[in-house]
């Protein structure tokens, strides 16, 4: 069944509850994506009165009357409960045949090595489907994570001592970080964040996106903006996602100046403390570089040493998988779909410049 609207609260619960819920399995970001083409459609399934499953599919128009459904780290479902999984399965089978959907893409956040969940979903009919980019695909397939269950000492003890200090140094030169509290910070962060991408080679979204994103996750209290000042002059910020027990580090930003004042280190570690007080158990810093070994490979490698500076731990997600519906057009769709990304990341760098 759609779930309507009406159930909100109850839905943003059950993936809360969720080992594996996402924020952006949220009602919240259905509503944000709603404003850059596409369609939210959350499908769920109860049991008793009670929702127990559900995927938030979001669905984008394709010529000739077709479609993709794109399910943002879902499902949020026990895969080990079979019947369970089959229904939703079919629930999402059903309404993909509806909108004409030629795949269902999803790529839920459980590890690489969970079995009952591979299996799970190549039961009912959903191959791998990696991406080549760095990342992993549209989510990121490698992420970081650190257990914050400590107090605040014994969790900044277990940093390196690098790190240590440098979260030390920028206190005693004056670094000072605060949660943004008017919408007026949004074009603050968001100048800090066009420097960042002129200075490390990637295109972001328009400014708009980001006053969506404050009204929406930001203020409705799924996320917070910080910002880091020296005096009166903000040099860096981040904007991090909170649906307890999770909080993910999703942006980041920094001025060309002042770099050697560590702001990025207060920063993670202000909002890690917040992110405890939230009553989260675990922080998420989101997309780093493959690792073989235990070593990481190609240009993000870096996020990788900075992120393991905190002591978080590298994990690796089953990653994107694919439901076919018409092997036609999603052959098609695969073979175009790296130039429509790549056309898009150049349009949004267009924007930019305006």
């Amino acid at each position: 069944m759609l779930v309507p609207e009406s159930r909100r609260a109850e839905w943003n619960q059950m993936v809360a509850a969720c080992p594996h819920g996402d924020v952006l399995q949220c009602w919240e970001w259905g509503e944000l994506k709603s404003r850059t083409g596409w369609t939210p459609l959350p499908v769920g399934l109860e049991r008793g009165g009670r929702l127990v499953a559900g995927c938030l599919l979001l669905k984008r128009r394709l010529p000739a009357g077709l479609s993709l459904l794109y399910g943002p780290r879902g499902p949020v479902v026990d895969y080990a409960d079979s019947a369970l999984w089959a229904a939703l399965a079919a629930e999402m089978r059903g309404l993909a045949r509806q909108h004409r959907a030629i795949v269902v893409k999803v790529d839920p956040a459980v590890e690489a090595d969970d079995v009952v969940a591979a299996q799970a979903l190549q039961r009912e009919g959903f191959f791998p489907a990696y991406s080549g980019e760095t990342v992993g695909g549209v989510q990121p397939r490698q992420v970081m994570k650190l257990d914050i269950t400590r107090p605040a000492e014994r969790l900044l003890e277990s940093f390196a001592p690098k790190w240590r200090y440098n979260i030390r140094l920028a206190e005693r030169k004056g670094v000072v970080v605060d949660q943004a509290r008017r919408r007026e910070d949004v074009p603050v962060f968001y100048e800090l964040l066009q420097v960042t991408a002129r200075r490390d080679g990637f295109t972001v979204r328009a400014l708009s996106y980001f006053y969506d994103l404050w009204d929406l996750i930001i203020a409705p209290g799924l996320g917070r903006l910080f910002l880091a000042r020296v005096g009166s002059e903000v040099i860096a910020g981040a904007i991090v996602f909170c649906l307890p027990p999770q909080c993910w580090y999703v942006y980041g930003a920094s001025a060309n100046e002042h770099r050697n004042l560590m702001p990025n280190h207060a920063l993670q570690w202000a909002m890690i403390r917040w992110a405890q007080r939230q009553g989260c158990q675990v922080y998420d810093f989101r997309g780093v570089a493959p690792e073989v070994e235990g070593k990481p490979q190609g240009p993000l490698a870096g996020l990788n040493r900075f992120k393991r500076g905190f002591g978080a731990q590298y994990v690796e997600y089953v990653g994107e998988h694919d439901l076919v519906l018409n092997r036609p057009a999603y052959w098609a769709l695969r073979t175009l779909l790296p130039l429509v990304r790549s056309w898009g990341r150049r349009q949004r760098g267009r924007e930019e410049s305006v």
